[in-house]
């Protein structure tokens, strides 16, 4: 089972007030354990940020002007998530602003129902605690020292292991499944064990069989051991 862990950055919190997407971080997972496999895009907003913050995060109006728009890069990251689960902190932010990117440029939208919300899986599970991605990585023992400033595809990396945790582990069926995922091609020969030629003998000595006999036969008639 393929899943997309994301992340994205933005100038604002609202996209119809004309802030945009400056940054989109997402972490392949197959099996709920990263392949390794990553996208990462800057992307040039088109509009002046005051926000002092993003100037700090080093993703002022300089480092961004060279930067792609959306329109250049969005067919290249629908392609990346395809049709996968994707995995998002506060999913309704990061939504939010995908589709509105994704309608301006006449694109097909993320349907609400291919998003899982990690924050809503936190509250679920911890109510009343804190439920932001810092407060999960204490909790769960996540080292998010370099979590310094904001980034999309840190934060989506960080965001893959407490998913992880709050879905039970790396390996969440405790490696109780019995048919290995396949792909198509793949040449698999089903095991099964083979019948031993000679039984293994018995380790009871004469003693310890006659002790059993007659304990049985003190026994009820219709007791496991007496029956044919």
């Amino acid at each position: 089972m393929r899943e997309v862990v994301l992340d994205t950055e933005t100038t604002g919190f609202d996209p119809e007030s004309g802030d945009r997407i400056v940054e989109i971080g997402a972490v392949e997972l197959m099996g709920h354990m990263a392949t390794g496999k990553t996208y990462h895009q800057y992307i040039n907003p088109e509009r002046f940020m005051p926000d002092e913050a993003f100037q700090v995060h080093g993703l002022g109006d300089d480092f961004l002007r060279d930067k792609p728009k959306f329109a250049q890069i969005g067919q290249a990251f629908l392609d990346f998530i395809g049709d996968s689960k994707l995995i998002i902190h506060n999913a309704a932010f990061d939504i939010k602003f995908l589709n509105a990117e994704l309608k301006w440029m006449g694109l097909p939208q993320i349907p609400w129902a291919q998003a899982l919300d990690t924050l809503a899986i936190a509250r679920s599970r911890f109510p009343g605690s804190p439920a932001s991605l810092d407060a999960l990585c204490r909790r769960f023992g996540i080292d998010n020292t370099s979590r310094t400033l904001h980034g999309a595809l840190l934060d989506s990396e960080i965001l893959a292991e407490v998913y992880l945790e709050l879905i039970g582990g790396r390996q969440p069926d405790f490696a109780l499944s019995t048919q290995p995922e396949r792909r198509e091609g793949d040449n698999v020969t089903e095991w099964a064990p083979r019948p031993r030629p000679n039984p293994l003998p018995s380790l009871l000595t004469e003693k310890e069989a006659a002790a059993h006999a007659e304990f049985v036969s003190k026994l009820s008639g219709d007791v496991l051991w007496r029956q044919n």
